[in-house]
């Protein structure tokens, strides 16, 4: 398990761009055949992503968490951007497609991965915050969500989101989760920019074309910097950064958050005029 660090914003105005891709960029972490996991010290977030190919993957627990078991005080969001594959937990067996989102709750001792095909392997993205209390484990399936199209194609960001885990979907102690994907032709994942100073946000970056990338904006609204992301690749954002991207083609990312609540809504936008 990696450990990092988040910087505050004063340390951020010193940082250069290896600084900034080693604080808030993950990178590496879709590797066939292992789990892989980064522990963020902001709002003890767990990242992870696992990757079973011939052989099932099984959630174990990590010296860091000081935990008998992974979930013992933690709850977790899985969605499914590869090909078709399973979880099981605590003997019970969740199908997953692409696109495909499973909450397993705190308290549920036994998780593992498989892939139904070793030649097209699913690829599970993997959020976990602590949590204070128990919610059953549930799956949503892709084609029972209901998207909220949003932007245009004037703006360059006609996109829809989808949300998984939420109040009125599944139901969860402190994870927010869903995703959204641009229409061809747009750009831009969420412009007016904002923060919420009450929760820390995630951005996985999926579909990506290997010859293309997304540059993603982050800091303070009067102070911004960028990262270049490909492919799979993950950007913490603190509750201070603003965290908006705008790619050189059409992609998805997954928006996960934790914090003091779960209103998808409480943000503080920053007008595009404003922005530096």
């Amino acid at each position: 398990m990696r450990l990092y660090q988040m910087a505050d914003a004063v340390r951020y105005e010193l940082m250069n761009t290896d600084d900034l891709r080693e604080t808030f960029l993950l990178e590496g972490m879709f590797e066939p055949g292992k789990i892989e996991f980064a522990y963020v010290d902001l709002d003890r977030t767990v990242i992870g992503a696992a990757v079973p190919v011939m052989e099932t993957l099984s959630l174990e627990t990590e010296p860091e968490l000081r935990a008998e078991y992974f979930l013992e005080r933690r709850e977790l969001g899985v969605l499914n951007v590869g090909g078709a594959g399973s979880v099981v937990v605590d003997g019970t067996e969740y199908a997953l497609g692409k696109l495909d989102c499973l909450y397993v709750g705190r308290g549920s001792r036994s998780v593992t991965f498989a892939s139904k095909d070793s030649r097209n392997p699913a690829s599970f993205y993997l959020l976990s915050y602590p949590a204070h209390k128990e919610y059953p484990t549930a799956m949503v399936k892709f084609a029972d969500m209901k998207g909220l199209e949003l932007g245009s194609v004037e703006t360059c960001n006609k996109r829809t989101i989808y949300k998984a885990i939420y109040k009125e979907g599944i139901r969860s102690c402190q994870l927010v989760m869903g995703f959204t994907l641009l229409a061809n032709g747009s750009n831009w994942n969420t412009m007016p920019a904002h923060t919420h100073m009450r929760r820390s946000e995630v951005y996985f970056y999926f579909d990506v074309d290997p010859a293309h990338r997304v540059f993603h904006l982050m800091g303070p609204p009067d102070a911004t910097s960028h990262l270049v992301v490909a492919d799979k690749e993950v950007v913490v954002s603190p509750g201070w950064s603003i965290h908006a991207g705008v790619g050189t083609k059409n992609y998805g990312f997954c928006w996960g958050m934790g914090g003091e609540n779960q209103a998808y809504d409480d943000m503080d936008g920053v007008a595009i005029a404003e922005l530096r």
